[in-house]
C-alpha cells in the first residue's frame, strides 16, 4: 500500500500538469484570436475575389470581343487598328490593377492588425501611438477614399459592354421568340459602328437577320457577355471591399485618437494627484514642526 500511495500522487501532479497547459494553451489561443482584425481580414477576402473576377475575366471578355469583331464586323485590320491597341492597353492596366491590390490589400491587412494591437495595448496603457501611426493611417484611409472613386469609375464603365450585349441579346431573343410576328428579319440590325467601338468606314460594320443570330449563336458572343457580368460583379465586389476598409480606417484613426486623449488625460490627472499628493506631505510636515 505504501508503495502505490507515492505512484498515485504522482499520477495526479502529471495530470494537474497537462491540465494547466491545455489550460495556458487554450488562453494563449483565445489571446492570439482576439488580436485578429476580423474587419479587415473579410474586407482582405472581398477584395482579393472582386479584383481576382474583374481582372480575369474582364481580361478574357476583351479577348473574346476582339475575336468577334474581327470575325464578323470589322474584317480589314486597319479599320480596327485603334481598337486592338486600346484593347492592348487596357489588358496591361488589368495586370497593374491587379498587381496593385494585391498588394495593397496585404498592407491594409497588416495595418488592421498593427492597429487592432496597438488599440489594446494603449487602452491598457502599456503602449502610446505615435503622430506617425496615426499619419499613416490617415493617409491609407485618403488613398483608399480615392481608389475607391476611381474603382465606382471602373465599375460604371465596366456596365458599358454589359449593356452593348444585352441589347445584342435582347435582339437576338426578340428573332427567336415565336411570339414575334417578324414578316422581314433581315431588317432587324445591330450596327456595333454607332456605339463608336469601330469607325464608320469599318465593313460590314453590322449584322442583320440570319448572320445576326449566329453571331449570337457563337461561343464568343456567349462567353464574353458573361464575362463581362462577372467581371462587373467583381468590380461591384472591390468597391464594396474598399468602402469596408475605408469604414475601417477611419474607425481605427478615431479610436487612436480617442485612446491618445485619455492617455494624456489619465497622465495629468496622475500629475496633478501627485504635486495635491506631495502639496498635503509638505503641509504636514509644517504642522508637525509647529508643533515641535
Amino acid at each position: 500500500m505504501d508503495g502505490t500511495k507515492p505512484a498515485m500522487e504522482s499520477n495526479a501532479e502529471e495530470t494537474q500538469d497537462e491540465g494547466q497547459e491545455s489550460k495556458g494553451c487554450f488562453e494563449c489561443c483565445i489571446k492570439c484570436l482576439g488580436g485578429v482584425p476580423y474587419a479587415s481580414l473579410v474586407a482582405t477576402i472581398l477584395c482579393f475575389s472582386g479584383v481576382a473576377l474583374f481582372c480575369g475575366c474582364g481580361h478574357v471578355a476583351l479577348t473574346g470581343t476582339l475575336t468577334m469583331l474581327e470575325n464578323h464586323f470589322s474584317r480589314v485590320t486597319t479599320d480596327h487598328a485603334t481598337l486592338t491597341m486600346v484593347i492592348q492597353i487596357f489588358q496591361y492596366i488589368i495586370y497593374g490593377i491587379a498587381s496593385f491590390f494585391f498588394v495593397y490589400a496585404i498592407i491594409l491587412l497588416a495595418e488592421g492588425f498593427y492597429t487592432t494591437s496597438a488599440i489594446k495595448k494603449e487602452l491598457q496603457s502599456d503602449f502610446k501611438t505615435t503622430v506617425c501611426g496615426r499619419c499613416i493611417t490617415a493617409f491609407f484611409m485618403f488613398l483608399t477614399y480615392i481608389l475607391a472613386l476611381a474603382f465606382l469609375a471602373i465599375f460604371g464603365f465596366t456596365a458599358i459592354p454589359v449593356f452593348l450585349f444585352f441589347n445584342m441579346w435582347n435582339t437576338c431573343a426578340a428573332m427567336r421568340s415565336p411570339d414575334a410576328n417578324i414578316t422581314s428579319p433581315d431588317s432587324i440590325c445591330v450596327d456595333v459602328r454607332q456605339y463608336g467601338v469601330i469607325p464608320w468606314n469599318a465593313t460590314p460594320g453590322k449584322a442583320c437577320g440570319a448572320t445576326l443570330g449566329d453571331i449570337c449563336n457563337t461561343s464568343e458572343f456567349y462567353l464574353s457577355y458573361h464575362l463581362y457580368i462577372v467581371a462587373l460583379a467583381g468590380a461591384g465586389a472591390t468597391v464594396i471591399a474598399l468602402i469596408h476598409y475605408l469604414m475601417i480606417l477611419a474607425a481605427n484613426w478615431a479610436y487612436l485618437k480617442s485612446a491618445v486623449s485619455t492617455h494624456e488625460y489619465q497622465d495629468i490627472k496622475t500629475k496633478d494627484d501627485q504635486d495635491l499628493e506631495a502639496e498635503a506631505r509638505s503641509k504636514e510636515g509644517q504642522n508637525s514642526s509647529s508643533y515641535s
